[in-house]
């Protein structure tokens, strides 16, 4: 927070407090001008307060963003900055090159307002760099403001330039990727140099003076140069250096040092803070760019190992990158190594006067590699170890000031394979829940960002080192390329996350080879969903495959780049054997991506397993996968595809020659085939069972009860229980040859149905209640019995048909017509014959019992036992008792004469 008699100072210097809406300014005595400080996308820049509602915006340079405005703060820390405001509609979504440009405040917005003027990030929560204004009352650089155009010069102000330390008056370009930076200060016999280059974090620049004696090849020998970098800590280094040979600096066994070796080494320890000239002022690195900033001396300089600088020469200068080695054991210098490379990339010269003025940096430096952080590969056999330590670079600020450490490593980026397990063991205390979220922040995402998807982790994740808390997570082929892990609790604690994929077998459970051996397709099955992935073993233009026999009726997913460079996989329904046969659809796919590497594509999608969609509307919404049946795929490449204006030239140039049976739930595949084996016995003993065996029991009990003794109730008893265990024996064979149990389809259905049914039976005829004597009513207890038995059993029957006829046409649909037509009609012809004995039977048993009953009138005593040839519950059987009562009422005792 500014203390009030600052903001004042402030407004006096810049600020005309008018109501007027066109700001305009009332000239100030004091012109003031500041710079921002770098934190981050190379962003350099000098602004100029206008009036009260304007200022502007000069010399600026910066890396583009995702979303990034001009932003207001109370303070330049973690808490005020996210907690900012927009003050301008001036969007600033691109890269600038020292731009210039006017930005007007919004209406609501007062410079009193803004105590932190800020250029910032908002969906990463980055500050690119930023002004706090506090600073302007403490300015100590200033010079004669210039006269305006045509003016005499009379009412010249003063201006007052605050400076960051990357901000110099001069720029010089050495190489793409290197830049010489200076501003020189006659008056103190001193130049400012600053080096700045897009290298490695252990990488050496070096710039100096040759010797003015030297000319052609051997400019190095004999050169006064600095060499400047970061040490393994992270901290800047300059040291001066002077070169007395082409080699790394190697010292004797009589203490003689030779090649590009640091001042002091040629003095010896005595003298070491006597003739380094190097002051080192500033150093950072962002962005992959390396930026050091010293002072040196122009003509006071130890005239041995340093070369004196004349202002207004033109003298030689020398530059360098490369490799540089730590201290170890025999030195304590960081050297640098040989450059290598090529002149005008690595190493050259030129000729330079210091005080004429130069500025040909157009633009930020723009590393390839932008990334310093470690980077973590995870391994699925070695947990991760989560604590938390200071923050010392960490490479999103603002930061708070502890932030997570993976395996003693400072917000490294974190990579992992899909598929591959991550184990996490959390010993960053109770107050840090580690998390991953798709949110870059972090912090409990979801109370600012609804869209947060959490992939790990949540409250419970915390733990200590006495006792971590272990986290598992199996990051998928659906998961995101780009994830973050933070702390619940504190946002920006933690960093990236890079999802990479491994094999696609470790992404996915199922892999086969399609036919040919040029196709591999993989798969992994949820509930609801497959997910899909194609890669061809050959260079192609585009990869499809489809579901189907062959060509013709085939649903088909085509992967291919299209002009623009982008992976694209489209779906289509095809019909015929040209062109036109070709229609695009819309399936429901998701997870969508298709890339090549060195000309082979690599295809993925998922999709649902049942389109929920009208079938007689969308073609597509047919294209049903049924994992407990074969899926046929075909496979087909070719030089070029087009979602528009298809030909024939289109059309593939290799194709698989048959359809491969892909056996999703058994995770295998062969070649299409007539009929599995072992599914063609499940249908032929689930045919004998259900279509001979058990109807045979029924039967017997129907019809063969007139027969003396219990042969009826053996043959019921035997056919039945042989059918039902010839029944759980094909069911065994089905569920083994596909490796998997699933209630799926309808003929799936109706089977479990019918075996449950006939499984009712035994245990129903272990329960039967007793037969009634000679002469007695059934009991109720009988009567429910049978009802039950009956309607039981007549239930499983119909059931059973129904699951055979539903298998020929499941049959039918995954193996063709030239299987199941066949099966179907002799099954049909099986049955309409077995109804013609049914209704011969039927007819014949009622003229038996019609037949016994009026015979009965001829029987003195009547049948002794009760006659089991006739249905308890069949009608039948009631008439047949009332007409024996009746008769039974009419019979006479015939008694002999007796003469």
């Amino acid at each position: 927070m500014l203390r009030e008699s600052t903001i004042s100072l402030f407004l006096f210097f810049f600020l005309c407090c008018h109501a007027d809406p066109e700001c305009t300014r009332v000239s100030p005595l004091v012109d003031l001008e500041f710079d921002f400080k770098m934190v981050q996308h190379q962003l350099r820049g000098r602004i100029k307060v206008l009036d009260d509602c304007s200022f502007r915006v000069s010399q600026f340079d910066m890396l583009s963003g995702s979303d990034v405005h001009w932003w207001g703060a109370l303070a330049p820390d973690l808490d005020n900055l996210t907690n900012g405001f927009v003050i301008s509609d001036h969007r600033l979504n691109q890269t600038f090159a020292n731009s210039t440009f006017v930005v007007r405040l919004l209406n609501n917005v007062t410079w009193s307002m803004i105590q932190v003027l800020a250029v910032w990030d908002r969906p990463t929560g980055s500050d690119f760099g930023h002004i706090v204004l506090e600073e302007l009352a403490n300015v100590t650089e200033a010079s004669p403001a210039p006269a305006p155009a045509g003016g005499d010069g009379k009412g010249k102000g003063e201006v007052r330039i605050h400076t960051e330390p990357t901000m110099f008056e001069n720029c010089k370009v050495l190489s793409d990727n290197f830049r010489l930076r200076w501003s020189l200060n006659v008056g103190e016999d001193s130049i400012e140099i600053g080096l700045e280059a897009a290298t490695g974090i252990m990488n050496y620049m070096a710039f100096g003076w040759a010797n003015p004696n030297n000319t052609g090849s051997e400019l190095m020998v004999g050169a006064d140069v600095a060499v400047a970098g970061f040490k393994e800590d992270g901290l800047p280094f300059v040291d001066d250096f002077f070169i007395t040979k082409y080699s790394e600096c190697v010292t004797d066994s009589n203490g003689s040092s030779e090649g590009v070796c640091p001042d002091s080494i040629y003095v010896g320890p005595d003298r070491v803070g006597l003739v380094n000239n190097t002051e080192l002022i500033f150093g950072q690195r962002k962005d992959g760019v390396t930026f050091v900033r010293y002072r040196r001396p122009l003509s006071k300089v130890d005239g041995k190992y340093d070369h004196p600088v004349d202002p207004l020469a033109n003298m030689t200068v020398i530059w360098a990158m490369g490799k540089i080695r730590p201290p170890d054991t025999l030195q304590h210098h960081y050297l640098p190594q040989n450059h290598g490379g090529l002149p005008s990339q690595n190493f050259g010269h030129l000729v330079l006067n210091v005080s004429e003025h130069v500025n040909d940096c157009h633009g930020p430096l723009d590393a390839e590699d932008k990334e310093d952080q470690d980077v973590i590969i995870a391994d699925g056999k070695v947990p991760l170890v989560v604590s938390t330590g200071p923050a010392l670079h960490y490479p999103n600020p603002p930061n708070p000031e502890r932030v997570l450490y993976i395996n003693k490593k400072e917000s490294p980026v974190l990579r992992v394979e899909r598929g591959v397990p991550v184990t996490f063991s959390i010993q960053a205390g109770h107050d840090v829940a580690f998390y991953v979220t798709s949110d870059p922040i972090g912090g409990n995402a979801t109370v600012r960002n609804l869209t947060e998807t959490i992939y790990a982790g949540g409250p419970e994740a915390h733990g200590v080192v006495a006792s971590p808390k272990e986290l598992v997570w199996a990051p998928n082929r659906n998961t995101p390329d780009k994830l973050y892990y933070h702390s619940l609790f504190e946002p920006k604690m933690g960093w990236r996350v890079e999802v990479v994929d491994g094999g696609l077998s470790d992404m996915y459970n199922n892999s086969v080879l399609l036919d040919d051996q040029q196709v591999t397709f993989f798969w992994t099955l949820s509930k609801d969903s497959i997910f899909i992935a194609a890669r061809g073993e050959k260079k192609s233009g585009y990869l499809a495959i489809g579901f189907g026999s062959g060509m013709v009726n085939t649903y088909a997913y085509v992967g291919w780049i299209d002009d623009n460079g982008l992976g694209r996989v489209d779906t289509y329904w095809i019909d015929g054997k040209d062109a036109k046969s070709i229609h695009h659809t819309h399936e429901n796919l998701t997870y969508v991506r298709c890339r090549t590497e060195n000309g082979i594509i690599t295809l993925e999608f998922t999709r649902p397993l049942d389109p929920s969609c009208d079938r007689s509307i969308r073609p597509e919404c047919s294209n049903i996968i049924d994992p407990t049946t074969p899926l046929k795929v075909v496979w087909a490449m070719g030089a070029r595809w087009s979602n528009e204006n298809l030909s024939n030239m289109n059309m593939h140039s290799v194709t698989s020659s048959r359809a491969i049976n892909v056996l999703l739930m058994r995770g295998s595949a062969e070649a299409e085939q007539d009929l599995l084996p072992v599914l063609a016995v499940h249908g032929f003993m689930m045919f004998l069972a259900w279509g001979m065996l058990l109807p045979g029991g029924i039967l017997a009990a129907r019809y063969l009860k007139h027969l003396k003794g219990d042969g009826w109730y053996k043959i019921h008893v035997y056919l039945q229980y042989s059918g039902l265990v010839i029944v759980l024996l094909a069911l065994l064979f089905a569920v083994a040859e596909l490796r998997g149990f699933y209630v799926t389809s309808p003929h799936v259905k109706f089977g479990i149905a019918a075996i449950f049914f006939a499984c009712i039976q035994p245990v129903n005829a272990c329960l039967r209640p007793p037969k009634p004597n000679n002469g007695e009513h059934p009991s109720s207890k009988r009567v429910i019995w049978e009802y039950l038995h009956i309607i039981v059993g007549r239930t499983a029957f119909v059931l059973g048909l129904a699951a055979l006829f539903s298998g020929m046409k499941h049959l039918e649909e995954r193996y063709g017509e030239e299987n199941a037509n066949g099966l179907i009609l002799a099954m049909v012809v099986w049955f309409v014959l077995g109804a013609f004995i049914v209704f011969y039977l039927e007819y014949r048993e009622r003229q038996r019992v019609r037949g016994r009953i009026f015979g009965r009138s001829n029987w003195v005593l009547g049948n002794a036992e009760e006659d089991d040839s006739l249905d308890l519950l069949s009608p039948s059987r009631a008439h047949a008792e009332k007409e024996s009562q009746t008769s039974a009422t009419m019979e006479v005792q015939l008694e002999p004469l007796n003469r």
